[in-house]
């Protein structure tokens, strides 16, 4: 550890900000080529990424959103091909989401020059040990940006920004497949 935390807390608070926003930047450019939203597109991560098919329920819980503002998307990707929707195998009353290969493929050639580049230029400069450091602090960096997601979704939404107060959010219910 450093024996002066403060400058170098700093600018790794700076560097981490800026970051993210490059993030944000890139992620409204791959929506916006994807004639998508950036939740739309966050959906679509979701299931290229972390589980290959949900719940329409799974996705409201992690989107933060409504379950009808979840049909809504559901219906945008489906017409555009980017996801289908099909029952339950055991639970009639449920239906799971999955992308299609277009989507995933469309997905993948607007981010993969940006991982190859990645691969090419951050992992042959770090050894084996720094990129597990590296990883360990970003796997930490993401748990405490999860929790505090979490602490402003418990917040009540001001009443001018509500487009109707009687709506519930699905965000502390369940998830009912993940996978």
């Amino acid at each position: 550890m450093s024996s002066e935390p403060a400058p170098v807390a700093e600018r790794l608070g700076k560097v981490i900000a800026g970051y993210q926003a490059s993030v944000d930047d890139f992620d409204r450019e791959t929506a916006r080529l994807m004639g998508v939203n950036e939740t739309d597109l966050r959906c679509l991560e979701i299931l290229m990424e972390e589980v290959p098919e949900a719940a329409p329920s799974l996705l409201a819980a992690r989107l933060g959103l409504t379950t009808g503002s979840v049909t809504a998307m559901l219906d945008r990707l489906e017409k555009l091909g980017y996801l289908t929707r099909s029952p339950h195998p055991s639970d009639r009353r449920k239906t799971i989401v999955r992308a299609t290969e277009a989507a995933t493929r469309r997905g993948y050639e607007l981010i993969g020059p940006l991982l190859d580049e990645g691969r090419r230029e951050l992992l042959t400069r770090y050894s084996v040990e720094q990129i597990e450091l590296i990883t360990e602090f970003l796997e930490r960096t993401t748990n405490i940006q999860k929790r505090h997601v979490a602490r402003l979704r418990a917040l009540p939404t001001p009443a001018r920004n509500r487009a109707d107060s009687r709506r519930t959010r699905v965000s502390d219910q369940p998830d009912d497949l993940a996978g």
